[in-house]
């Protein structure tokens, strides 16, 4: 009776207006090649973080190049200008 554990990134979406990226890891437990357990962990990606009074884009290098090849689709520079406004505007 082998057991096994994967992990795969089973969902990733791109929502909203700034164009934040989820993603879904899904681990799979399986028996002898039948699953019998599987489990969720989310992840949100901004376009940018800020320190202090400077912005600058997210560190997506640890992720998988898929999720990279994503963030690097839609967060254009006008996403990315539009994020940081409406996030400065928010710090009132």
């Amino acid at each position: 009776m082998a057991l096994t554990e994967t992990t795969v990134e089973d969902k990733i979406e791109v929502v909203g207006d700034h164009k934040h990226v989820q993603v879904r890891t899904a681990t799979v437990i399986a028996r002898d090649g039948a699953e019998i357990s599987r489990s969720f962990h989310r992840h949100v990606l901004q376009c940018s973080t800020k320190s202090g009074d400077t912005w600058a884009d997210t560190d997506i290098s640890s992720e998988s190049t898929e999720v990279q090849a994503i963030c690097n689709a839609v967060w254009t520079d006008a996403v990315k200008t539009a994020y940081q406004t409406a996030m400065d505007a928010a710090e009132i």
